[in-house]
Protein backbone atom coordinates (compact mmCIF):
# COMPACT_ATOMS: atom_id res chain seq x y z
CA UNK A 1 0.00 0.00 0.00
CA UNK A 2 0.96 3.50 -0.81
CA UNK A 3 3.49 4.49 2.38
CA UNK A 4 1.35 7.88 3.11
CA UNK A 5 -2.39 8.58 1.44
CA UNK A 6 -3.40 11.51 0.29
CA UNK A 7 -6.45 12.68 1.23
CA UNK A 8 -8.15 12.50 -2.47
CA UNK A 9 -7.24 8.48 -1.91
CA UNK A 10 -8.52 8.00 1.69
CA UNK A 11 -12.13 9.30 0.20
CA UNK A 12 -12.07 7.57 -3.13
CA UNK A 13 -11.24 4.25 -0.64
CA UNK A 14 -13.75 4.69 1.26
CA UNK A 15 -16.43 5.70 -0.89
CA UNK A 16 -15.65 2.45 -2.78
CA UNK A 17 -15.69 0.69 0.71
CA UNK A 18 -19.46 2.30 1.36
CA UNK A 19 -20.48 1.38 -2.11
CA UNK A 20 -20.19 -2.27 -1.58
CA UNK A 21 -21.84 -2.21 1.31
CA UNK A 22 -24.71 -1.20 -0.58
CA UNK A 23 -26.09 -4.75 -1.47
CA UNK A 24 -26.00 -5.90 1.75
CA UNK A 25 -28.72 -2.91 2.54
CA UNK A 26 -30.57 -4.21 -0.28
CA UNK A 27 -31.45 -7.51 0.53
CA UNK A 28 -31.61 -6.87 4.59
CA UNK A 29 -34.09 -3.91 4.30
CA UNK A 30 -35.53 -3.44 0.15
CA UNK A 31 -35.96 -7.42 -0.60
CA UNK A 32 -33.73 -7.74 -3.18
CA UNK A 33 -32.95 -11.46 -4.73
CA UNK A 34 -29.08 -12.12 -5.31
CA UNK A 35 -29.45 -11.93 -8.79
CA UNK A 36 -30.26 -8.45 -8.64
CA UNK A 37 -26.44 -8.43 -6.59
CA UNK A 38 -25.31 -9.41 -9.09
CA UNK A 39 -26.50 -7.60 -11.93
CA UNK A 40 -25.73 -4.71 -9.66
CA UNK A 41 -21.73 -6.17 -9.34
CA UNK A 42 -21.66 -6.74 -13.37
CA UNK A 43 -23.32 -3.37 -14.31
CA UNK A 44 -20.07 -1.77 -11.98
CA UNK A 45 -17.98 -3.29 -15.12
CA UNK A 46 -19.42 -1.48 -17.39
CA UNK A 47 -19.21 2.19 -15.33
CA UNK A 48 -15.52 1.35 -15.38
CA UNK A 49 -15.36 1.16 -18.84
CA UNK A 50 -16.88 4.35 -19.47
CA UNK A 51 -14.89 5.69 -16.71
CA UNK A 52 -11.78 4.84 -18.53
CA UNK A 53 -13.04 6.14 -21.62
CA UNK A 54 -13.22 9.59 -20.05
CA UNK A 55 -9.43 8.69 -18.69
CA UNK A 56 -8.44 7.84 -22.04
CA UNK A 57 -10.32 11.10 -23.70
CA UNK A 58 -8.06 12.91 -21.71
CA UNK A 59 -4.87 11.65 -22.43
CA UNK A 60 -5.92 12.42 -25.80
CA UNK A 61 -7.48 16.20 -25.76
CA UNK A 62 -5.37 17.09 -22.89
CA UNK A 63 -2.02 15.12 -23.80
CA UNK A 64 -2.10 15.19 -27.26
CA UNK A 65 -1.88 11.21 -27.36
CA UNK A 66 -3.53 10.94 -31.16
CA UNK A 67 -2.81 7.49 -30.36
CA UNK A 68 -6.20 7.72 -28.93
CA UNK A 69 -8.09 8.03 -32.14
CA UNK A 70 -7.32 4.55 -32.99
CA UNK A 71 -7.08 2.68 -29.37
CA UNK A 72 -10.16 4.59 -28.18
CA UNK A 73 -12.57 3.01 -30.45
CA UNK A 74 -11.25 -0.15 -29.85
CA UNK A 75 -11.02 -0.24 -26.42
CA UNK A 76 -14.99 0.26 -26.07
CA UNK A 77 -15.74 -2.68 -28.94
CA UNK A 78 -13.03 -4.80 -26.97
CA UNK A 79 -14.15 -4.11 -23.48
CA UNK A 80 -17.77 -3.89 -23.42
CA UNK A 81 -17.91 -6.96 -25.48
CA UNK A 82 -16.23 -9.13 -22.62
CA UNK A 83 -18.55 -7.22 -20.28
CA UNK A 84 -21.71 -8.45 -22.49
CA UNK A 85 -19.84 -11.93 -22.34
CA UNK A 86 -20.00 -12.03 -18.74
CA UNK A 87 -22.87 -10.71 -18.67
CA UNK A 88 -24.22 -13.28 -20.63
CA UNK A 89 -22.33 -15.81 -18.31
CA UNK A 90 -24.20 -14.83 -15.35
CA UNK A 91 -27.56 -14.89 -16.94
CA UNK A 92 -27.40 -18.34 -18.29
CA UNK A 93 -26.44 -19.74 -14.79
CA UNK A 94 -28.09 -17.64 -12.54
CA UNK A 95 -30.48 -15.82 -14.07
CA UNK A 96 -34.20 -16.31 -12.46
CA UNK A 97 -37.62 -17.46 -14.01
CA UNK A 98 -39.29 -14.38 -12.61
CA UNK A 99 -37.32 -11.87 -15.16
CA UNK A 100 -40.10 -12.84 -17.54
CA UNK A 101 -37.68 -13.77 -20.65
CA UNK A 102 -36.86 -17.27 -22.14
CA UNK A 103 -33.49 -19.03 -22.28
CA UNK A 104 -33.81 -17.69 -26.35
CA UNK A 105 -33.90 -13.83 -25.40
CA UNK A 106 -31.34 -14.68 -22.56
CA UNK A 107 -28.64 -15.71 -24.92
CA UNK A 108 -28.47 -12.25 -26.49
CA UNK A 109 -27.30 -9.34 -25.62
CA UNK A 110 -30.73 -7.34 -26.04
CA UNK A 111 -31.98 -10.10 -23.64
CA UNK A 112 -29.21 -8.48 -21.24
CA UNK A 113 -30.19 -5.20 -21.76
CA UNK A 114 -33.92 -6.03 -21.19
CA UNK A 115 -33.47 -7.40 -17.66
CA UNK A 116 -31.21 -4.71 -16.48
CA UNK A 117 -34.10 -2.19 -18.07
CA UNK A 118 -36.56 -4.60 -15.94
CA UNK A 119 -34.42 -4.44 -12.79
CA UNK A 120 -33.82 -0.86 -12.97
CA UNK A 121 -37.69 -0.18 -12.59
CA UNK A 122 -36.83 -0.70 -8.98
CA UNK A 123 -36.08 2.95 -7.43
CA UNK A 124 -33.68 1.20 -4.49
CA UNK A 125 -31.45 -0.50 -7.39
CA UNK A 126 -31.22 2.43 -9.78
CA UNK A 127 -30.17 4.40 -6.31
CA UNK A 128 -27.45 1.48 -5.68
CA UNK A 129 -26.60 2.22 -9.48
CA UNK A 130 -26.06 5.68 -9.13
CA UNK A 131 -23.90 5.18 -6.06
CA UNK A 132 -21.45 3.16 -7.62
CA UNK A 133 -21.13 5.69 -10.61
CA UNK A 134 -21.10 8.45 -7.72
CA UNK A 135 -18.14 6.22 -6.49
CA UNK A 136 -16.31 6.16 -9.59
CA UNK A 137 -16.92 9.68 -10.83
CA UNK A 138 -15.49 10.75 -7.68
CA UNK A 139 -11.98 8.89 -7.92
CA UNK A 140 -11.85 10.07 -11.28
CA UNK A 141 -12.29 14.03 -10.46
CA UNK A 142 -9.92 13.83 -7.30
CA UNK A 143 -7.36 11.29 -7.99
CA UNK A 144 -7.17 11.14 -12.01
CA UNK A 145 -7.54 14.78 -12.60
CA UNK A 146 -6.77 16.97 -9.30
CA UNK A 147 -4.74 14.24 -8.42
CA UNK A 148 -2.86 14.99 -11.48
CA UNK A 149 -2.53 10.73 -12.23
CA UNK A 150 -3.62 12.04 -16.18
CA UNK A 151 -0.03 13.23 -16.46
CA UNK A 152 1.75 10.33 -15.34
CA UNK A 153 -0.04 7.56 -17.16
CA UNK A 154 -0.34 6.18 -20.84
CA UNK A 155 -3.65 5.32 -23.44
CA UNK A 156 -1.69 2.02 -23.99
CA UNK A 157 -1.46 1.76 -20.27
CA UNK A 158 -4.99 2.97 -19.40
CA UNK A 159 -6.12 0.52 -22.24
CA UNK A 160 -4.91 -2.44 -19.98
CA UNK A 161 -5.93 -0.98 -16.74
CA UNK A 162 -9.73 -2.29 -16.23
CA UNK A 163 -8.65 -6.20 -17.23
CA UNK A 164 -6.89 -7.27 -14.20
CA UNK A 165 -9.50 -5.86 -11.97
CA UNK A 166 -12.81 -7.28 -13.88
CA UNK A 167 -11.47 -10.50 -14.35
CA UNK A 168 -10.58 -11.02 -11.18
CA UNK A 169 -14.22 -9.43 -10.05
CA UNK A 170 -15.80 -11.73 -11.93
CA UNK A 171 -14.15 -15.07 -10.81
CA UNK A 172 -15.05 -13.86 -7.26
CA UNK A 173 -18.77 -13.00 -8.31
CA UNK A 174 -18.99 -16.22 -9.94
CA UNK A 175 -17.58 -18.52 -7.34
CA UNK A 176 -19.44 -16.24 -4.98
CA UNK A 177 -22.88 -16.64 -6.56
CA UNK A 178 -21.96 -20.47 -7.01
CA UNK A 179 -21.58 -20.68 -3.03
CA UNK A 180 -24.71 -18.86 -2.54
CA UNK A 181 -26.85 -21.56 -4.39
CA UNK A 182 -25.40 -23.94 -2.68
CA UNK A 183 -26.01 -23.40 0.61
CA UNK A 184 -29.07 -22.21 2.75
CA UNK A 185 -27.85 -19.30 4.63
CA UNK A 186 -27.64 -16.79 1.61
CA UNK A 187 -27.04 -13.81 4.43
CA UNK A 188 -23.75 -15.31 5.35
CA UNK A 189 -22.48 -16.04 1.99
CA UNK A 190 -23.53 -12.62 0.78
CA UNK A 191 -21.26 -11.31 3.14
CA UNK A 192 -18.57 -13.44 2.52
CA UNK A 193 -19.08 -11.86 -1.16
CA UNK A 194 -19.03 -8.58 -0.45
CA UNK A 195 -16.07 -9.10 1.89
CA UNK A 196 -14.37 -10.94 -1.12
CA UNK A 197 -15.45 -7.92 -3.42
CA UNK A 198 -14.89 -4.96 -0.99
CA UNK A 199 -11.05 -6.87 -0.50
CA UNK A 200 -10.29 -7.26 -4.14
CA UNK A 201 -11.37 -3.80 -4.64
CA UNK A 202 -9.52 -1.46 -2.21
CA UNK A 203 -6.29 -3.74 -2.96
CA UNK A 204 -6.54 -3.10 -6.82
CA UNK A 205 -7.53 0.61 -6.21
CA UNK A 206 -4.84 0.95 -3.80
CA UNK A 207 -2.36 -0.64 -6.64
CA UNK A 208 -2.95 1.51 -9.08
CA UNK A 209 -2.66 4.78 -7.17
CA UNK A 210 0.59 2.98 -5.69
CA UNK A 211 1.74 2.67 -9.42
CA UNK A 212 0.98 6.47 -10.85
CA UNK A 213 2.72 7.97 -7.03
CA UNK A 214 5.76 5.69 -8.22
CA UNK A 215 5.53 7.37 -11.91
CA UNK A 216 5.81 11.14 -10.51
CA UNK A 217 8.80 9.40 -8.58
CA UNK A 218 10.27 8.28 -11.76
CA UNK A 219 10.09 11.62 -13.81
Amino acid sequence: MLGRLRIPVVLSLTALILVNLVPLAGVLWFGWRMFDVLVLFWMETVVIGAINLLRMGVRLFGARELKGVVLIPFFTVHYFGFCAGHGLILMLLFGPPGTGLGPAQSLGTGGIVEIILALLIEPTLRWGLAAIAASHLFSFLANFLWGGEWRRTSIDALMAAPYGRIMLTHVVLVIGAVILAAIRQPIYALVLLVALKILVDASAHLRERRKLEQAQWDD
